[in-house]
């Protein structure tokens, strides 16, 4: 069922919409704007005034009318909608945004509510994260990450190859101290969860030479808020 606002509670109401993150914008059936909350003029930079009996595509350009039609159609079963569109602000800039529709019972039965979260931060940083993770998974430094117990999480392609490991999942059945427990490699891993940086290098054993391999291993805390989670480091040959 749509949401019902007695009107000697729209006082109350209007009061909580001031308080909310996102921008909310209530329209008529058609999609003509009635009001906006706080959040809706510092976001898209208009004053209420200037944005009252404009259409919602004002702001979201994809919800021409008949969209409008469609989603209140929709809506008659008392759900809520989701949808994934493009904002437009009083500079002509555009965001990539998550809207929400419902209905409600305030000027008039069957008015709308449109919820608009701005979703370009979460975007930049999904990006920035998969980035992160190509260069984690193409770099020719061995790369990993550990628990406190040192049992691993995370390891690279190269990691891999260096000690010969056929898969992640059997990477992840391995600790630090199978392959890197040659002084002072484990009071290092400790320094680590500490909340110390460390580098040191040491030679590796290796089976093509009697002189091993010299390397260099860096660890450093894994911080999950101001909590250390773990070890991240790095073996790189010399």
């Amino acid at each position: 069922m749509p949401l019902f606002v007695p009107k000697d509670r729209k006082s109350l109401f209007r009061q909580f919409l001031a308080g909310m993150y996102d921008a909310v914008v209530i329209t008529d059936p058609n999609g003509h704007i009635l009001e906006v909350n706080r959040r809706a003029v510092e976001h898209f930079g208009y004053n209420e005034d200037e944005v009252v009996d404009r259409p919602i595509s004002f702001f979201i350009p994809g919800l021409a009318p008949e969209i409008v039609k469609r989603i209140r159609k929709g809506l008659d079963d008392g759900h809520h909608m989701m949808i994934d569109a493009n904002g437009l602000n009083k500079d002509g800039s555009k965001f990539f945004c998550e809207v929400a529709v419902s209905m409600i019972d305030l000027m008039e039965p069957d008015d709308l509510v449109f919820t608009i979260r701005n979703v370009e931060r979460r975007r930049r940083i999904n990006s920035m994260l998969r980035s992160k993770e190509r260069a984690f998974e193409l770099s020719r430094a061995a790369l990993f990450s550990c628990d406190r117990e040192g049992r691993f999480t995370n390891v690279n392609k190269a990691f891999l190859e260096m000690f010969a490991l056929e898969s992640e999942e059997e990477a992840k059945s391995k600790t630090f101290a199978d392959f890197m427990s040659d002084d002072p490699l484990p009071a290092n891993f400790a320094k680590a969860l500490a909340g110390e940086e460390t580098l040191v290098g040491i030679v590796a054993e290796t089976t093509d030479s009697e002189d091993g391999e010299e390397v260099d291993v860096s660890l450093a805390p894994d911080y999950d808020g101001r909590k250390v989670k773990g070890v991240v480091g790095s073996v790189i040959k010399l």
